[in-house]
């Protein structure tokens, strides 16, 4: 008698693919808790969802970036039969500025890695480049530097000056004609002699 036993082996995951569906680049209030998971999905090689893998995030020890939920910079998910893993409630710091999380997906001998870039904005101060306050518009400097420019020209600028300070734009001055004195008419003097007669002998 043949006793015919089978054997059923479990396939082993050899290559995981891994790739951010929700939350890449996404930008965060400084101090804020996000309210959008990162969700992850994790892969085989032929593209097939793999569940059970584990899924950790890191994030940067410092500057920008923040906590988990758990209050620490490294959080663990494990993929669903779907294959995605997510993190959710991210505790943002107010260090503004881009930071990333690194995501390292394994199991069994798999392993696969990535990083998904965040950003921590600026705080609305309503600061301008430079962190000075942003102006209205730019043409006030400009209106002053040819008030200047025209004071140097001497008196008739002055009514120009006062044309700026109103709030109205200084009106070209209209060219004044120079003064030509007339062209004196030259006189002419003619002088007539006695006539001279000269006769002389045949």
């Amino acid at each position: 008698m043949v006793l015919a036993l089978s054997c059923t082996a479990t396939a082993q995951v050899a290559i995981l693919q891994i790739r951010v569906i929700e939350g890449e680049g996404a930008v965060h209030a400084p101090g804020s808790r996000s309210t959008r998971p990162l969700t992850v999905e994790v892969t085989d090689e032929t593209g097939k969802p793999v569940e059970g893998a584990a899924v950790s995030f890191h994030l940067p020890e410092e500057g920008p970036g923040g906590v988990f939920t758990n209050g620490m910079r490294t959080e663990v998910a494990v993929t669903d039969r779907h294959g995605y893993a997510s993190v959710h409630g991210l505790q943002l710091n107010r260090a503004p500025g881009p930071f990333q999380i690194r995501i390292v997906a394994s199991k069994e001998q798999a392993r696969a890695g990535m990083v998904s870039s965040q950003y921590i904005a600026e705080p609305g101060n309503g600061a301008g480049p430079g962190g000075h306050p942003a102006t209205a518009g730019s043409s006030h400097g400009y209106r002053k530097w040819i008030v200047v420019a025209l004071l140097a020209g001497g008196g008739a600028a002055a009514g120009i000056l006062v044309a700026g300070k109103s709030g109205a734009a200084p009106a070209p001055a209209a060219p004044v004609a120079p003064s030509v004195p007339p062209t004196p008419t030259p006189t002419v003097s003619l002088t007539i002699g006695a006539p001279t007669i000269t006769v002389g002998h045949p």
